[in-house]
């Protein structure tokens, strides 16, 4: 069986998901083959493995960081919030149901064995397990059947690495107010204290690290600097959407919905130069886009609502009438369309008027599509039409039907049947500079994001250079390897496999 090692937080986004994922590539590096592991995770950013199966993107990433092809059993538990009370859980990559927090508290416990099933099976087949927990072990109201965090441990007999985030503040009361609330032999557990997010002289932390250890009685394993890496983070808690980005020569606009979902979708384009990507949620922060994209969304019907209510319909629609690029993904698409209905109460269950930019209407069903395409784009008219017939692959997640308008055929994409090879079925729909999809992940192929940044370039009637050298999934191992590079730098890698090698 593997040897485990488990990221535990002091709080949401003190940085688990990043250093599991340095620790997944150093152990990479090192030559063994290493896989992630999250038992639950609570996250809109999902994606679809080969086998048609749904898994949290935040294992996507650490496995990419290993190396490996993403499986479902890195993430058997994923919970997507519906609203502020409940969520749908996926299981295994399938949906279970919709439940309230309440309900899916005592639910979790039947879960275990489905659990530790995914768990021993990668075990079994992996060198090294790098687990990570979710939010705080000290959330006391939450212990009870835990199986995230020291449940987890537990039962996967994987020492502790507790990580606090100093550039929050507290980060001495952090880690010893953890492991206060801890129960004994959870404590024992706790093998290594990490500091996160550093800033600054570290000479100056180093008499409270020394104090630290004293009182906790537990090694500090590594003081990480704020790194500035550009690879996936936590949905819920993403720095990208507060970030204030200044409008460049081609600028790009994602209509930040109260329920985004899958706006990993658009990264690729903050790595072209002379290009800016905005999350927009004001009118007035909208201003005049080279395109605007409506995202994924986890409630279509109550963030169209939102749209109308913001006042950022209006202002699309009259973007669009200004010759802006408006471009709708999965939710975003259903959103541009004529309709909208829910007769089984998949959303909000009724009906509404959609944005009338596109010919479709869409209906709500109960069964959820999750299928990994590949293909290209059609034949597109408008701004875009240089881009058409690029290659594209991606992924298709959503529980719609679009109807398309009889004798309407202007398809976006054209998809491949996976095991013949041919054109299976066309996807979306467009009309002049309105285009929609559902393949997530569509830009993620250099052929289109290039295309596009060039078109909208083109129509705007400046030059941007060195786009040709842009290949995102370059650009991202470069990441990873820069991610593992600093954690060898700032944690005691000998002592890390030392715990490793004890264990519990």
């Amino acid at each position: 069986m593997a040897k485990a090692i488990m990221i535990q937080g002091t709080m949401s986004n003190a940085g688990k998901s990043l250093l599991a994922a340095g620790l997944c590539r150093i152990l990479k590096q090192d030559g063994y083959k290493a896989a992630p592991f999250k038992s639950q995770n609570m996250a809109l950013n999902s994606f679809i493995t080969r086998e048609g199966l749904e898994m949290g993107r935040a294992q996507v990433m650490q496995a990419e960081a290993a190396g490996i092809e993403p499986s479902v059993l890195m993430n058997p538990i994923l919970l997507k919030p519906t609203n502020d009370m409940g969520s749908q859980v996926i299981v295994n990559g399938e949906v279970v149901g919709t439940m309230a927090a309440r309900d899916y508290f005592s639910y979790k416990k039947k879960l275990i064995p489905e659990v530790m099933r995914a768990y021993e099976t990668l075990a079994a087949e992996y060198d090294m397990i790098v687990l990570e927990g979710a939010g705080s072990p000290a959330e006391i109201n939450l212990k009870q059947e835990d199986i995230v965090n020291m449940g987890m441990a537990k039962m996967a007999k994987a020492p502790v690495l507790l990580v606090g985030d100093i550039d929050r503040g507290g980060v001495f009361a952090q880690l010893a107010g953890t492991l206060m609330l801890l129960e004994e032999d959870e404590r024992q557990m706790v093998k290594g204290l990490i500091v996160n997010k550093f800033r600054g002289d570290q000479t100056i932390l180093d008499p409270g690290i020394a104090r630290l250890e004293e009182l906790c009685g537990v090694p500090v394993t590594g003081v990480v600097p704020y790194m500035h890496v550009d690879l996936e983070d936590e949905d819920s808690l993403t720095e990208r959407f507060e970030k204030k980005t200044e409008v460049s020569l081609v600028d790009i606009a994602v209509i930040r919905l109260p329920r985004i979902s899958n706006f990993t979708d658009f990264h690729v384009f903050e790595q072209f130069p002379g290009v800016s990507l905005r999350y927009v949620k004001k009118t007035s922060e909208l201003m005049e886009p080279d395109m605007i994209i409506l995202p994924g969304t986890k409630n279509t019907m109550q963030d169209l609502a939102w749209l109308r209510q913001s006042g950022l319909e209006a202002a699309i629609l009259k973007a669009k009438e200004n010759g802006a690029v408006i471009f709708g993904i999965c939710g975003g698409y259903q959103m541009l369309g004529e309709t909208l209905a829910d007769p089984k109460g998949v959303e909000e269950g009724g009906s509404m008027r959609g944005m009338g930019l596109l010919p479709i209407d869409t209906v709500f069903a109960g069964e959820k599509t999750r299928t990994r395409v590949e293909g290209t784009l059609n034949k597109l008219e408008g701004t875009l039409a240089e881009v058409s017939y690029a290659p594209l692959y991606g992924y298709e997640i959503h529980m719609g039907r679009d109807m398309l308008k009889e004798g309407w055929m202007q398809a976006v994409t054209m998809l491949k049947d996976q095991e013949e090879g041919g054109i299976s079925k066309c996807d979306g729909a467009q009309v002049q500079n309105v285009y929609g999809t559902y393949v997530h992940g569509i830009f993620d192929s250099s052929e289109v994001s290039r295309g596009v940044v060039q078109a909208l370039a083109k129509a705007k009637g400046v030059t941007l250079k060195d786009l040709e050298t842009m290949d995102y999934q370059s650009y991202k191992e470069r990441q990873y390897d820069l991610l593992a590079d600093t954690l060898r730098k700032h944690l005691d890698m000998k002592q890390i496999y030392q715990i490793m090698e004890e264990g519990i």
